[in-house]
């Protein structure tokens, strides 16, 4: 059944296949496993930190709580994308309509921002937290914090609710095979049988200010938090402070890195095949799921400690069963 739609002037498509993979459409079904295995791992992974964290009362600060919301973020983004993604592997009828592949696209993208977001709020918590140390406690409360995430989310709605807008408005008329595993941008406005210059316009604008104003206020904070930092006297506090500031820094240099160059690629190596472009897409959109919590995991020493005694404890546990298990034919009384 074709997705044209019916009693409309200008008729279009209003819903599309997802195909994944176009190249490896023989073998599909093979790339399940691989698939549903990254994502479980990336579920249990960041489950597990967050757990630890809220947990644990002694990391109820406004530090570990920001990175349980950036890893709760992280399982959202790869909700959105990989259920989808091993159903389209897995049946022939992977038909999304226009409607929900807009909420994807709004979905993937603001998740994406809002990740980026939550860094420039952890980069002011550990600005205030190492160059004005003593009025930490008074400056970051509970209200400022709940009120930065709020901006930080209305920010996100602000820069994706246009993209996805304009994409709306726009006839899907050339096909109705999405060559993608997401209802993504780029791959969604190649269906257009109009003039979609100004969606590539608005789209490309609002990546490049949003990724260098970014890039400008993170390059900032931290510049002056190391420099603040290598001016504390204590030795043991000046390595906290540095290690604590390695890790956002990893991180950072990982979502920024492989969504700038998946874009790099996309525009340049334009003669490349479908399935690069869409394996650079999974990359940038799972890479930070998978890697994030493995870095604040390994590298924050209070949620290393309490990871390690939560392992110790499982591994210590008997089973009630072997503990309680009933004597032998050969033990019971005459």
């Amino acid at each position: 059944m074709s997705g044209w739609s019916n009693g409309s002037s200008n008729g279009s498509y209003t819903s599309f296949f997802l195909v994944g993979f176009p190249g490896l459409q023989d073998s599909r079904t093979l790339l399940v496993l691989p698939f549903l295995g990254l994502y479980l791992v990336i579920l249990s992974a960041n489950a597990l930190v967050i757990h630890t964290v809220v947990s644990q009362r002694s990391l109820h600060q406004p530090m570990y709580l920001l990175i349980a919301l950036l890893l709760a973020v992280n399982i959202c983004a790869a909700t959105t994308v990989v259920p989808p993604m091993l159903f389209s592997f897995s049946t022939h009828f992977n038909r999304i309509s226009l409607a929900r592949c807009l909420i994807q696209m709004f979905c993937i993208y603001f998740l994406i921002v809002f990740d980026c977001n939550i860094l420039l709020v952890m980069a002011l918590d550990r600005y205030v937290a190492i160059c004005h140390p003593l009025r930490y406690p008074e400056i970051v409360t509970s209200q400022l914090l709940a009120g930065l995430v709020g901006v930080a989310a209305a920010r996100s709605t602000c820069l994706v609710a246009p993209v996805v807008g304009l994409a709306s408005r726009v006839r899907f008329c050339r096909s109705d095979v999405i060559h993608h595993f997401a209802c993504e941008h780029m791959a969604l406005m190649k269906l257009s049988c109009g003039d979609v210059s100004l969606n590539k316009t608005v789209g490309l604008t609002i990546r490049i200010f949003n990724r260098v104003l970014d890039m400008l206020l993170l390059g900032a904070s931290y510049t002056r938090i190391i420099h603040a930092a290598f001016r504390i006297s204590s030795g043991g506090a000046r390595a906290k402070a540095l290690n604590t500031c390695g890790s956002h820094l990893l991180v950072i240099f990982t979502i920024y890195s492989s969504t700038m160059s998946s874009s790099i690629v996309y525009r340049v190596a334009r003669t490349a095949s479908e399935d690069v472009h869409n394996l650079l897409s999974a990359f940038y959109l799972l890479l930070p799921c998978l890697v994030n919590p493995i870095i604040y995991g390994a590298r924050t020493k209070e949620i290393r400690e309490h990871l390690a005694t939560l392992f110790q404890r499982t591994q210590q546990q008997v089973p009630t069963e072997k503990l309680q298990s009933p004597p032998s034919h050969r033990e019971l009384p005459d």
